[in-house]
């Protein structure tokens, strides 16, 4: 694990603490574990409403629209937990790379508030505006 200090900073901003870091770590730790059983929960009820679709002999069209609705719906919520998740987790090992606090794009300083406030950022405010300008 890379030690706070060596972690980048913005001008004008104090350098990690080692408390600080911990917590980013602790609550991005804690949210993968959410994620993770949110996801195990999902599957579980995806699976039986899978089972229940293939029952569902007798249907007239609306109830066989709406359960295809409801299921693709759930596809895509599932989907973006498990982005979720694996933005989490990518922040971690970032942590652990000593990569953590650099912009992907230009490479500067992310900003100790802006990562305090949103751990999964791997872009600086510049460059996040700028790409959703596209």
């Amino acid at each position: 694990m890379t030690e706070s200090a060596d972690l980048p900073v913005r001008p004008g901003e104090d350098p990690w603490g080692e408390a600080e870091l911990a917590e980013v770590r602790q609550g991005l730790e804690s949210e993968v574990a959410r994620l993770r059983a949110d996801i195990a929960a999902a599957e579980s009820e995806l699976a039986e409403r899978l089972s229940d679709s293939v029952d569902g002999a007798g249907d007239d069209p609306a109830d066989i629209g709406a359960k295809a609705y409801q299921r693709e719906h759930d596809l895509v919520l599932a989907y973006n937990v498990r982005d979720l998740l694996a933005q989490n987790e990518r922040a971690i090992e970032r942590m652990d790379a000593g990569t953590y606090g650099v912009c992907e794009s230009c490479g500067r300083p992310i900003g100790k508030a802006r990562l305090q406030a949103f751990p999964r950022a791997t872009q600086c405010v510049q460059c996040k505006q700028r790409e959703e300008r596209r």
